[in-house]
């Protein structure tokens, strides 16, 4: 005989079998209830029912014998049937419901909205996700949300026309590194940013915070949404969204990506980004045309507000691509340099580097030629190309490590900083400090811009920013001097002072003072300079002083008294600084905030 004991204590519900039932292994017998809770009672083998010791409704201790029946081989009585089991293949109803809700978030399923959005040359905020993310990688929160406007709209309505509330948000990873992506969808209520999307986005940044995902935004519509009537919500100015967003400045590298038109509260992520792209097709501004004309500036059209050649030029967009497939790989490779060591790289043609500078001291050259030849080829990244021309900014790597280069560029006010060029070069060394990426400065400068104009841009306080900026370093600072390396200019290239860097080396067409040559020759030999008078007398003591002062200033003469650590043939350039990487030590961030401009 076999007895089947009560798994725990309950009440029966439901008494299946009576005594002389034959039955088979896994067919259902009872079920109990215990907490609201149902738990069924199956015959573990083939057999008969020979006695039930308790009758539905009644209370069982846990143990208890419920059923006894005979184990047999072969059953002469009629089996009882059991309950249907629904085949694997076949759906449940709750599964169901839940298929057919996720679809109508799907593209596919949205052919009309889909078909405008092509139209326009535009892709879909999932195709720009799907896009971005390593395949099957992306888990995305909160798709089941529609817009909060069930007061004025019907349930079907919402699902089909409100999907995600215009927001897709989620987890997927980029080169293996799992990051947290926003995209607002512009099919939906035109991107405008709703009560509920708001809730999505701050739960991901939080999530983001929490567990130092980076963060990848796709900004693309309006702001604040005046529909969304089902909370009681007069201004909505309580939201998290914008300082949670914010918080995230300086802790995880955040990448912003826009087109077509962007404004308002989208507008206003994408400021808090530390890195803004934008196809030409983009248009960012801090309102859109209701926004302008409500307050009575004037009637415009969205093409006239923030287009990207003036986003460009004026610094507000990082890189400028053609379209959204450029980029999504521009933000891929942004994101690779703060995802650890390449493994493999190649180098270019090292003796390319002794033919940038000009044997001619005053001939003008493209300081982005020795930038390109002393990192991995294929690497360079420069950001911010349209704005504070003075100074080249770029992400690159050096035998796989990933490093940020500033070079001034002569062929702009001969390499003067002005204050376009301070912001630039500040900002983005607070961009390399916040995420632990060394610095290389490639120094060929005259010094601060100078003059009434000059000052009237508050010069001041711009370029002192670079002395601030460096001094809160964390990263080791690299310095190689290609041709001038004049006054504060110079310093401010190097850290602060020809001391401040790791290393401060030089080429040997590099000549140093604490101003322009030329200009010292003439302030500093004024009166025997006058004392001639104008023609070629005058101009042989000019060039004779101008001589001494080149070969007093010469790179070989800087490192005799140690004012810097070497002079190298810049062909060993990319040596040097391989070991110097190899020597610096990242130190802890304390405090590593990215200025928003």
């Amino acid at each position: 005989m076999l007895e089947i004991h009560a798994p725990l204590q309950s009440h029966i519900v439901q008494c299946l079998v009576q005594p002389g039932d034959a039955v088979t292994a896994g067919q259902l017998l009872m079920v109990l209830e215990a907490m609201k809770m149902e738990h069924e009672i199956t015959a573990p083998v083939d057999g008969e029912i020979r006695a039930l010791h308790f009758s539905e409704g009644e209370a069982v201790g846990e143990n208890d014998v419920l059923v006894t029946m005979q184990k047999s081989a072969s059953i002469a009585a009629p089996v009882l049937q059991q309950e249907s089991v629904a085949s694997p293949a076949a759906l449940r109803s709750d599964l169901k419901r839940l298929q057919h809700r996720l679809e109508h978030t799907l593209d596919v399923n949205r052919p009309a909205a889909v078909a405008k959005r092509h139209a326009l040359g535009l892709r879909t905020a999932r195709e720009n996700i799907a896009d971005l993310c390593d395949p099957d990688s992306f888990s995305e929160y909160g798709a089941l949300a529609v817009a909060a406007q069930s007061q004025r709209r019907t349930a079907d309505d919402l699902m089909r026309n409100t999907p995600a509330d215009g927001m897709v948000t989620g987890i997927g990873s980029i080169h293996g590194q799992r990051c947290a992506i926003l995209a607002y969808d512009a099919t939906v209520l035109a991107g405008t940013q709703g009560m509920r999307n708001h809730q999505k986005t701050d739960r991901l940044l939080g999530l983001a915070l929490e567990h130092h995902l980076p963060v990848v935004l796709f900004a693309e519509g309006g702001g604040g949404r005046p529909g969304d009537v089902d909370m009681p919500i007069v201004a909505g100015l309580h939201v998290a969204t914008f300082a949670s967003f914010a918080k995230l400045n300086g802790q995880v590298p955040v990448i912003g990506i826009t087109t077509g038109r962007c404004f308002a509260g989208n507008a206003a992520l994408l400021g808090c980004c530390d890195a803004i792209i934008a196809t030409r097709s983009s248009n960012i501004g801090m309102g859109g045309p209701a926004m302008i004309e409500g307050g009575g500036l004037g009637v415009f059209k969205p093409e006239a507000i923030g287009p990207s050649p003036v986003q460009h030029a004026n610094g507000v967009i990082d890189i400028l691509v053609e379209d959204e497939a450029q980029a999504v790989a521009a933000a891929k490779k942004y994101l690779a340099f703060f995802q650890g060591i390449a493994p493999q790289w190649h180098a270019p043609d090292a003796e390319l580097l002794r033919n940038v500078v000009p044997e001619n001291r005053l001939r003008v050259y493209d300081s982005l030629a020795a930038l390109h030849a002393i990192t991995d080829t294929d690497t360079v990244l420069s950001l911010r190309t349209g704005f504070g021309i003075g100074i080249h900014t770029a992400l690159a790597r050096i035998e796989g490590r990933a490093v940020g280069i500033i070079a001034n560029n002569p062929q702009h006010l001969g390499g003067a900083i002005d204050a376009d060029a301070a912001d630039k070069a500040s900002r983005f060394m607070q961009l390399c400090n916040s995420h632990g990426l060394p610095l290389v400065s490639l120094v060929d400068t005259p010094g601060f811009m100078v003059g009434p104009d000059t000052e009237a841009t508050a010069q001041v306080r711009h370029v002192s920013r670079m002395f601030i900026a460096a001094a809160h370093l964390r990263v080791p600072f690299l310095s190689v001097v290609l041709r001038k390396g004049y006054g504060l200019g110079a310093m401010a290239m190097t850290a602060g002072g020809f001391h401040s860097p790791l290393c401060t080396v030089a080429w040997p067409s590099a000549e140093f003072g604490a101003m322009g040559l030329e200009g010292a020759v003439r302030l500093g030999y004024k009166k025997e300079l006058e004392a001639l008078q104008e023609g070629p007398q005058r101009d042989a003591l000019f060039a004779q002083l101008l001589a001494q002062h080149i070969e007093n200033g010469s790179a070989i003469a800087m490192a005799t008294t140690l004012e810097i650590d070497a002079v190298i043939d810049p062909a060993q350039t990319r040596a040097w600084l391989v070991q110097g990487l190899a020597s610096g030590r990242i130190k802890e961030l304390r405090g590593g905030a990215i200025d928003s401009w």
